[in-house]
């Protein structure tokens, strides 16, 4: 046993224990800091993922919705022009019993599934070189944005 210069036996490395006290701490308070960070970056990428399932659900929701009207109007046999209906769609617009039955049942359900959500179908007349055509279109309001977002069909 080696003394000290006060003179009382000093028990081997405790000099480097007083040296090293609280070091663990500051090591624990580092650690946490790093799992901290990392975890505000799973929470952030966690609400962005939420934001693109909201917003592909929504287009995925116009895309059907779009794509109902275009078979509405192959089923009807009158449809010549009987489909246009304005923008924003006006159903009474249309020009016989069926499409306005059509477009009042597609605007109600456009209205219950996509937030905001409108639409308008526009009618071109068929020419000596072009056919008849129809355009689609259907907006909604997506968060963040200022704007609607609009999805046309052809």
């Amino acid at each position: 046993m080696t003394r000290n210069r006060a003179g009382s036996a000093a028990l081997p490395g405790s000099a480097a224990l007083r040296c090293n006290r609280g070091f663990t701490l500051v090591e624990a308070m580092v650690a946490l800091i790093v799992l901290s960070v990392g975890l505000l970056g799973i929470a952030a990428l966690y609400v962005e993922t939420l934001r693109a399932n909201r917003t592909s659900l929504y287009r995925t929701q116009a895309v059907n919705m779009a794509t109902d009207i275009g078979d509405r109007m192959r089923s009807n046999r009158n449809r010549a022009g009987a489909y246009a209906c304005g923008n924003p769609c006006d159903p009474t617009a249309g020009g016989n019993a069926i499409a306005i039955a059509d477009l009042t049942d597609w605007m109600n359900q456009i209205a219950a599934q996509l937030p905001g959500g409108t639409a308008d179908v526009a009618y071109t007349a068929p020419t000596a070189t072009t056919p008849a055509v129809y355009v689609v279109g259907v907006s909604w309001d997506e968060l963040g944005q200022d704007d609607p977002v609009t999805y046309q069909l052809r």
